[in-house]
């Protein structure tokens, strides 16, 4: 018998597919009982120099945690009031998003599922770093679904 999802790992970064993704996770969190980590990753490799020291201020990156943090509050805010749902913990972790969503947080919190959007980066930053959903769905250590479609599993339609 497959082990049953514990809590549902949602990786957010503020695009329009990870939020589609956070909306269908808490779908399926409310269907099968089970709790969600929105987790957003501050990519701190960005920042780093040469020599490994960081490009920005203490102040910067205060600000980046207290932005991420609004922006977590204001999706479990969403779900508690679109969906009735509210067992969201939310988290901030600094670092490569890759390995993060891939191994660190599920050894830390157990997830057994990892629902995440296609792509939340355009086509040159996919091209220059590798799409973290493709890392993610070829090393993480539980289950991907990956979120193509709304909520109610319509097909996303580009707009020109």
């Amino acid at each position: 018998m497959a082990k049953e999802k514990d809590r549902i790992l949602v990786p957010v970064d503020g695009s329009e597919s990870a939020e589609r993704a956070f909306d269908k996770a808490v779908k399926i969190a409310m269907t099968d009982h089970v709790g969600i980590d929105v987790l957003n990753i501050i990519d701190t490799r960005q920042f780093m120099g040469e020599m490994q020291d960081t490009l920005i201020s203490g102040d910067t990156i205060y600000q980046m945690t207290q932005d991420s943090e609004e922006y977590l509050k204001s999706l479990k805010k969403w779900a508690h009031d679109n969906f009735g749902f509210d067992d969201i913990d939310y988290h901030i972790r600094y670092g490569s998003p890759k390995r993060i969503i891939s191994y660190d947080f599920i050894n830390d919190h157990h997830n057994s599922l990892i629902v995440m959007g296609a792509t939340g980066l355009n086509a040159v930053e996919r091209m220059l770093m590798g799409s973290v959903t493709e890392y993610v769905n070829q090393h993480a250590l539980a289950d991907v679904l990956i979120v193509r479609t709304d909520i109610d599993n319509n097909p996303i339609h580009k707009t020109k």
